[in-house]
């Protein structure tokens, strides 16, 4: 499930009061570490750390170095924190965050011995990926509820089983949400969501898949992390025939 961009909140004032709703309501996402990067809270020290970005950075809008919510909308929400370095030197940080606390799903399909990715264009690289299914967690929806339905949605699968493969962490420099990996053993399959920017299903065997992580056909990371977890769960070992584009339906012996 991509997350257009529905709304357009003034990107140039930070909200402190959300901020400290924030706070008040997910303190987990403000706990700090004695040998970490230190989360200021005080409102003397978050004054002297933006002072201190200003004063470093010369010229930088006021906006620019405040404290508080950047940006939120149903989906993610972008947070500008004041901390302080473990050498001792005080600063800004941002990170982006799940607007919920549900975890995102990736889910990589099992049908016949081989595995179904789908090829989507994705608007922040501009480019086509060949991907397994993901997509948002939803608040209350639980991380199987999620994972049904981004198989659903994408590729009209059916499920017959699904099998977690753990948590992982996409890019922990920037994003503070964390992703459910899922593998789904499917019975059949309709049209991709070419709403959603999905032009095809591909059906690879185990040895395709893991030979275009080789060359870089496959370059999405959570793509690759759910496969790697598959592997090393010992569910990627089968189907030796060539798979190919589909459009629909069920492959029982690698045929179309």
């Amino acid at each position: 499930m991509d997350r257009p961009d529905r709304d357009s909140p003034d990107l140039n004032r930070p909200a402190p009061d959300r901020y400290a709703e924030l706070r008040r309501s997910r303190p987990e996402l403000f706990a700090n570490d004695p040998e970490g990067i230190e989360i200021l809270t005080g409102p003397e020290e978050i004054a002297a750390a933006e002072r201190a970005v200003r004063e470093r950075d010369g010229a930088a809008p006021v906006a620019a170095a405040q404290v508080g919510v950047v940006y939120q909308d149903r989906y993610v929400t972008l947070l500008r924190d004041a901390v302080r370095f473990p050498g001792g030197a005080p600063g800004l940080y941002l990170r982006l965050l799940p607007t919920t606390d549900a975890p995102g799903v990736v889910v990589l399909p099992l049908l016949a011995g081989g595995v179904l990715l789908v090829e989507h264009y994705r608007h922040a690289t501009r480019s086509w990926h060949l991907e397994a299914p993901r997509g948002f967690g939803e608040a209350g929806a639980g991380d199987e509820r999620s994972a049904r339905r981004e198989l659903a949605e994408e590729i009209g699968a059916r499920v017959e089983e699904l099998l977690p493969l753990g948590i992982v962490y996409p890019d922990t420099g920037l994003l503070a949400g964390r992703v459910a990996l899922y593998a789904a053993r499917v019975t059949a399959y309709g049209a991709p969501e070419r709403a959603e920017g999905i032009r095809r299903v591909v059906d690879l065997s185990f040895a395709q898949a893991e030979e275009a992580i080789g060359s870089g056909a496959i370059d999405d990371g959570y793509t690759i992390a759910v496969l790697t977890r598959a592997r090393l769960a010992g569910l990627l070992v089968g189907r030796l025939v060539d798979g190919g584009p589909v459009e629909g339906g069920r492959r029982p012996d690698g045929g179309g």
